[in-house]
C-alpha cells in the first residue's frame, strides 16, 4: 500500500478523537515514505499537527463548514462534474464496479465518488497507477484547491499535495468549466437548501439510469479513470472537436 495516499485520505476525513490519536503516526508515515516531504509540503505537515493538538470540536466544525456545507467544496468529484444526482448515477455505478475489480468493496452507506474513498483505492494501486489515476480529476482537485486558498483554508495544501503527485496538469478547458461554478456561502442557509432540493441518491440496478439519461461528463471521467487502470487509450471528452 502507498501509504501517503492513505495519510491524505484521512485528512480528508471526518476528524474523530480516533483519527486525532492517531495524528503522530500519521506524520510518521508520511514523512517516511518520502512522496511528500517536511521540505517541500510544511504546511500539509502543519495540519496533522493541527489534528493532533487543536480542539476536538473545532476541527469537526471547521470540516463540516467546509466540506458538508459548502457545495462548491464537496468532496464527491462527480459533483463537480454534473450537480444533479440522478444523472451521475450510472457513472457511480461503474466506479464501485471498477474498485471492486481491483479488490476493492465500497459498503452500501459509501458513495464511490468521495474523494477519500478514491485515495484509498489509489493507495492500493502502484504508484505510477495511482499517479495517471489522479490526474483524470485534476481539474477539480485544482479548482477546488484554488477555492481553499481564497477562503484561507488550512486544508488547501491537501490539495496542493494530490496536484504535486498526479500526473500531468489540469486540462486548461476542463479547468476554466470548474472554475466557473459558483462558489457558495455556508452561512447562507436559503441558498444552501435551494441548492440541495434534489433527488437523492440510490445505486442498485433498478436505479441507474439508462444511458440517455447518464451525465456524458461524468462518464467520461469514469471511463478515463478506468483507462488508466487499464492501461487503455483515453477516450475523447464530451463535446470536443
Amino acid at each position: 500500500m502507498i501509504r501517503t495516499f492513505k495519510v491524505l485520505s484521512l485528512l480528508l476525513s471526518y476528524p474523530t478523537a480516533e483519527l486525532q490519536g492517531a495524528a503522530p503516526e500519521l506524520r510518521e508515515a508520511l514523512a517516511g515514505e518520502g512522496l511528500l516531504t517536511e521540505a517541500r509540503h510544511p504546511d500539509l505537515y502543519r495540519l496533522l499537527d493541527q489534528l493532533g493538538e487543536r480542539d476536538l470540536y473545532d476541527l469537526q466544525e471547521r470540516y463540516v463548514l467546509l466540506f458538508d456545507r459548502t457545495r462548491s467544496l464537496s468532496l464527491h468529484l462527480f459533483e463537480h462534474v454534473h450537480g444533479e444526482s440522478r444523472d451521475r448515477g450510472q457513472a457511480m455505478v461503474d466506479l464501485q464496479t471498477m474498485y471492486a475489480e481491483h479488490g476493492l468493496f465500497v459498503s452500501a452507506r459509501e458513495l464511490p465518488d468521495y474523494l477519500p474513498l478514491f485515495l484509498e483505492f489509489l493507495g492500493t494501486r502502484p504508484l505510477a497507477d495511482a499517479r495517471e489515476l489522479l490526474g483524470q480529476p485534476l481539474h477539480v482537485l485544482t479548482s477546488l484547491r484554488e477555492r481553499l486558498v481564497k477562503r484561507g483554508s488550512d486544508y488547501a495544501p491537501v490539495f496542493a499535495a494530490l496536484e504535486a503527485l498526479a500526473e500531468g496538469k489540469a486540462e486548461p478547458e476542463l479547468l476554466a468549466e470548474a472554475r466557473a461554478v459558483p462558489d457558495d456561502d455556508p452561512t447562507d442557509l436559503a441558498a444552501l437548501d435551494r441548492a440541495w432540493e434534489e433527488t437523492a441518491v440510490t445505486f442498485g440496478p433498478d436505479s441507474a439510469p439508462d444511458a440517455q439519461g447518464a451525465c456524458p461528463k461524468a462518464e467520461w471521467m469514469l471511463q478515463r479513470m478506468n483507462d488508466a487502470s487499464t492501461g487503455a487509450a483515453a477516450p475523447a471528452r464530451p463535446g470536443a472537436q
